[in-house]
């Protein structure tokens, strides 16, 4: 028993080694772009996460043809957009199931950029395991702690799989391929089992098929193309601590007309008890975005516009066909 005990602690520590350095880098600080050679846009769009991840999925649907350059952290993606490192990145903003990415709100409001696009992926999870693998062999499966938690059904029926919390989804997939560890698995997209050359065992694992995440396309606030037929704004805001202030600033944009349709609170650090406010509106026009920009001034001790952008549309619910393909 000692000695089973050992080897799968081993087999761990295989896994958990890659956590340490997940993304290699060049020497000027950029994330090595695998899929650089890639013909397209000529962009060059920066995502937190390995190759074949959500994101990357999420980047090609907004700037299709782009260069992907990955990154380990979000604050590198941010700062990589900022000092012009690349044109943009896809970031993921907001879950159907898991909720706000929270750090993200807080990224763009400490750094010079902006919103210029969004898009909805329907996201679909899947088990994948090497190939030549079994269903039955998998005992250990990792994936980031968000997809382990959106496919518990999928476990609880497999009690032999044992679920571990690794760095990211698609990097789970790339892990398990580099060691050829024939009893793990990894959940996470149809494009990272492409990518890396991997197969999948289960399909659509989920537990809620409706599972979409919100994606971001920013850039440099300077380079921001200007959308005529922006309908939506997203706006930071925080208040003079006074009673009543969050509803009098609320009912100052309501009365234009505007639509809210999310609002979110993060405490400011530094300072407890202090809150930056942020909001989604839709808007009937392009000039409106300047007009409930002004309507909260009076009420506020600081307003940004986080981006003034177009909706994404219903259609943006539909799968995309378009896979990334495998490394060679």
């Amino acid at each position: 028993m000692a000695t089973e005990r050992t080897k799968q602690q081993s087999e761990l520590n295989l896994w958990y080694g890659a956590r340490q350095n997940p993304i290699e880098h060049d020497d000027s600080g950029l994330a090595s772009n695998r899929i650089s050679e890639e013909p397209g846009s000529g962009m060059n769009i920066a995502i937190q996460g390995e190759p074949g991840s959500f994101s990357h999925e999420a980047a090609l649907k907004l700037v299709p043809g782009a260069s992907i350059a990955p990154f380990a952290l979000s604050a590198d993606v941010f700062a990589a957009v900022a000092d012009g490192s690349v044109d943009a990145a896809a970031i993921p903003i907001e879950n159907s199931l898991a909720g706000s990415v929270s750090e993200h709100f807080d990224l763009l409001l400490n750094h010079d950029v902006k919103v210029e696009r969004e898009t909805l992926l329907r996201i679909r999870h899947n088990l994948i395991a090497i190939s030549g693998a079994s269903l039955g062999a998998i005992d250990r499966v990792f994936s980031h702690p968000v997809a382990l938690a959106q496919c518990r059904k999928f476990l609880a029926e497999h009690p032999r799989m044992e679920a571990f919390a690794f760095y990211d989804t698609a990097g789970s997939v790339k892990q398990l391929v580099e060691l050829r560890d024939r009893h793990a698995g990894a959940i996470a997209s149809r494009a990272a089992a492409e990518y890396y050359g991997a197969q999948i065992l289960a399909a659509d694992i989920e537990d809620n098929p409706e599972n979409f995440t919100r994606f971001f396309l920013i850039k440099r606030s300077r380079e921001v193309e200007q959308d005529p037929a922006a309908n939506k704004i997203s706006i930071a805001f925080s208040l003079e601590n006074r009673p009543g202030s969050l509803v009098a600033a609320l009912a100052a944009v309501s009365a234009l007309g505007t639509n809210l349709t999310k609002i979110e609170s993060r405490p400011v650090h530094g300072k407890p008890w202090e809150y930056i406010f942020y909001v989604d509106c839709q808007l009937r026009s392009r000039e409106e975005e300047k007009l409930a920009l002004k309507a909260l001034e009076p009420h506020c001790s600081m307003v940004k516009s986080l981006g003034c952008y177009r909706e994404a549309e219903e259609a943006g619910l539909e799968d995309r066909e378009q896979g990334i393909g495998n490394r060679e």
